[in-house]
């Protein structure tokens, strides 16, 4: 079992930002990405969102799901089992693509493989806003 920090007054807002993330919401938002949601059980407990299942998911959809889920206003935790071994990173503010690919990656021009690997959650590589939690490919 996994624990992710999300940043909870950051992140894309699902409600207007007055309501709490619902487990229906929080599904609605990961099958919007693509990722089969049949398998998953989201719980909300306040700020922290559990999620179970997800076997028939790719580690790459798994991640995913983390991500989405983590990456909503209001949300500061992520408890899964679903297993990743992939490094996150939070972006600060003042951080462009450009600056965390040379940060994890050793070079700022392999910043689109950083905004690849978050598509579709990320439309443009220039949005990015601090607290927003981004996968770092391998």
């Amino acid at each position: 079992m996994g624990l992710w920090n999300f940043v909870k007054g950051a992140g894309k807002t699902l409600f207007g930002g007055d309501d709490e993330a619902t487990p229906e919401a929080l599904t609605t938002e990961v099958a919007d990405l693509g990722i089969d949601t049949s398998d998953l059980e989201i719980k909300v407990e306040g700020e922290k969102v559990t999620i179970a299942g997800g076997a028939n998911l790719s580690e790459e959809d798994r991640e995913k799901v983390i991500l989405a889920v983590g990456n909503v206003e209001g949300v500061a935790e992520v408890e899964s089992d679903l297993e990743t071994a992939t490094v996150f990173h939070t972006v600060e503010k003042g951080d462009t693509l450009w600056a965390v690919s040379a940060k994890a990656l050793g070079s700022g021009a392999r910043y689109m493989e950083i905004f690849e690997a978050n598509k579709p959650m990320l439309s443009d590589p220039d949005k990015i806003y601090p607290g927003q939690v981004l996968r770092i490919p391998s």
